[in-house]
């Protein structure tokens, strides 16, 4: 027997940040959390059940991978079979058009296509709500990839109620700018930058509290379409996150100090009467929310320090598609 099911999902960008579980087996979060789906960066990946393969294969980018790495995907791939009833082994071919590692959600889109892959090839043939469910054990953020435009990932009381929902395709002139300050691996991963300043950050507290309030003021301002204050927000949110690393011990930071002029060019076009706003994840990385009519002008000032190559527009993506 061989069945098989193919899907694309895209990344997000959270702007009401998720840091931090309260939960680690069920990758239950401490807050609720907001994103943006990206439509330039996504992961395409295919799930094969064969009964002629005696254990799983997981290939990224046409390479082989690991113990470690096939280990993550085959203890994923367990929740589908275990609820299908599905013994045989599975190889998983994945291509990741998202650096991996660089704080650009690489493991949002690629838990949440083969979420969706797994989905179909084990004939479970779960709803979005579900699917949700299922994503968010692989990788937290991988959740609200299941949904197109600006997503809500509700904390819930437990695994079941812990899951993403769509808050508006924003379709109204919302862009984002990805400056690639530097696409390697970063040396401390998010999850153990995020179980760190959960256990050692004093301020770690006062950030949960204050996440909340971020969450219920940002969607208040998506309602109204108030770009300038859901970009205020959601840029003092992604401060505020950074904030709790630095009270962490030993401290961490994923600025560069390429970041932090990034942060300053687009203080500096603010000032200018240009609505543009940034956020920065568990890399040094740093995200532009703009509006798309505007992002070419953005751009252009940044090819000023930066090479073209390294600056990526993009508007909203879609939700997973079954390819």
């Amino acid at each position: 027997m061989m069945i098989k099911g193919k899907a694309r999902a895209h990344a997000n960008i959270a702007l009401i940040k998720y840091w931090g579980k309260r939960d680690d087996e069920l990758v239950l979060p401490m807050n609720s959390s907001l994103s943006l789906t990206l439509d330039c960066f996504y992961t395409e990946t295919e799930v094969i059940f064969n009964d002629d393969i005696e254990k799983d294969y997981f290939y990224l980018n046409n390479n082989i991978q690991d113990e470690a790495a096939t280990k993550k995907v085959s203890d994923f791939l367990d929740l589908f079979r275990n609820s299908a009833g599905i013994k045989s082994s599975a190889m998983v071919k994945s291509i990741n058009y998202v650096p991996t590692a660089a704080g650009l959600a690489s493991s949002a889109s690629g838990f949440a296509a083969l979420a969706a892959a797994a989905n179909v090839a084990s004939g479970l043939n779960l709803d979005n709500k579900d699917l949700s469910i299922y994503a968010r054990q692989g990788s937290g953020s991988a959740t609200r990839s299941i949904y197109g435009g600006l997503v809500e990932w509700r904390r819930g009381i437990s695994g079941k109620d812990s899951y993403a929902v769509p808050v508006d395709d924003a379709k109204w002139d919302i862009g984002m700018i990805v400056v690639i300050v530097n696409p390697k691996e970063k040396l401390i991963s998010s999850r153990e930058g995020m179980k760190r300043t959960v256990e050692t950050s004093p301020f770690y507290t006062s950030w949960v509290e204050s996440a909340e309030e971020d969450l219920k003021q940002i969607k208040i301002a998506i309602s109204k379409r108030d770009f300038e204050q859901m970009g205020l927000i959601a840029e003092r949110n992604s401060l505020k996150m950074h904030a709790t690393m630095l009270g962490a011990k030993p401290p961490l930071s994923y600025w560069e100090p390429e970041s932090v002029l990034v942060m300053q060019i687009v203080r500096e076009l603010r000032k200018e009467g240009i609505p543009c706003y940034f956020t920065m994840d568990a890399g040094p990385n740093v995200k532009i929310l703009c509006k798309l009519s505007e992002s070419y002008k953005i751009k252009e000032r940044l090819t000023q320090s930066f090479h073209e190559e390294k600056i990526i527009i993009t508007g909203p993506g879609p939700g997973v598609t079954i390819l």
